[in-house]
């Protein structure tokens, strides 16, 4: 009789368990999928921003930054699916810096506002255009294989994009996201874009070698040494002195020399001749390309997965 009391017992015990455990079970909400690979894994950032124009340093959410950056590096009357093309893109850059190296760790900060620092930014270029594109594609960057990519974009790359080596001569690290695509910006990119002409004097030329830590005497041609998959020049061969074509363009006046997509190099007298076409290193994304895409009718995300090759698109906040 005690036994079977006993046994009366453990059973409606073990029965009230078992209908907590359900109750608890049944309480708990349903994990509802995320659009993107994973579910944004933090809270939007506040970051530190060293503003060059007026040498503070200030603190903003991220994405007020990033409004600023797009509207510094793109014109802001464009579609809104280019703009936010951008967005995805600097705000990749501004993540993987700040992971790799902390931001800008001269100025004490995690962004600056120096293009020569960091990404330029113009917080009174700001519009409806740019807020929507940084609202559209809030918290979303580009991953491959888990990892911040190296967010290149330029203006346009003359009809074809470059490897990373070709446009930059950058071999630091593996880019394998980065490949070489027919622009379609060549249907809307401006004529000063697609065949320019740019004039040096020798001295101009022997002082932008001597910033690459070579010296040259005086030289009677330039010669294209060696060309990339693109059609770019990787080296020029200058009075017997093999020199890189992406640090010379840097040295001599990226603005000047708009690409290393040239067709010919000229001497006459103190003068050197470049013809060319494109704007730009012509790694990554083509501005230009995104303004047509988008015009087309293709998604911010579909842009930025057109120029970078297997890429993610993530969100990393809500």
């Amino acid at each position: 009789m005690k036994n079977s009391r006993r046994q009366r017992k453990l059973f409606w015990k073990l029965a009230g368990i078992l209908l907590v455990l359900i109750l608890i079970s049944g309480c708990r909400q349903e994990r509802r999928p995320s659009p993107f690979e994973g579910e944004p894994s933090q809270a939007e950032p506040e970051i530190t921003v060293y503003i060059n124009q007026t040498k503070e340093t200030r603190k903003m959410k991220i994405e007020d930054y990033i409004a600023g950056v797009v509207a510094a590096e793109m014109k802001t009357d464009w579609p809104v699916e280019a703009l936010a093309a951008q967005a995805i893109l600097a705000r990749t850059f501004t993540m993987e810096a700040i992971e790799r190296k902390g931001g800008v760790p001269e100025r004490g900060t995690q962004a600056s506002t120096s293009v020569e620092e960091f990404q330029a930014w113009d917080e009174k270029k700001i519009n409806d255009n740019v807020r929507e594109a940084v609202n559209r594609t809030r918290g979303e960057v580009a991953v491959y294989k888990g990892n911040y990519i190296n967010a290149w974009f330029h203006a346009y790359s003359g009809g074809k994009t470059a490897t990373a080596k070709e446009g930059l001569d950058y071999d630091k690290t593996p880019t394998p996201f980065i490949h070489s695509v027919d622009d379609p910006g060549i249907k809307d990119a401006p004529p000063e874009d697609k065949a320019w002409t740019a004039t040096f004097t020798k001295e101009e030329v022997k002082k932008a070698v001597l910033k690459m830590g070579k010296k040259i005497g005086d030289f009677k041609e330039i010669k294209i040494e060696e060309r990339g998959p693109s059609g770019r020049v990787l080296t020029f061969n200058i009075g017997g002195t093999s020199v890189s074509a992406p640090a010379f363009r840097v040295n001599i006046g990226s603005t000047k020399l708009k690409s290393t997509l040239i067709s010919s190099v000229s001497v006459s007298g103190n003068k050197v001749i470049f013809k060319g076409t494109g704007y730009g290193h012509g790694v990554g994304m083509s501005q230009w390309g995104a303004y047509t895409m988008a015009k087309e009718g293709k998604s911010p995300e579909e842009i930025v997965k057109y120029f970078f090759k297997d890429v993610e698109i993530i969100k990393k906040w809500k």
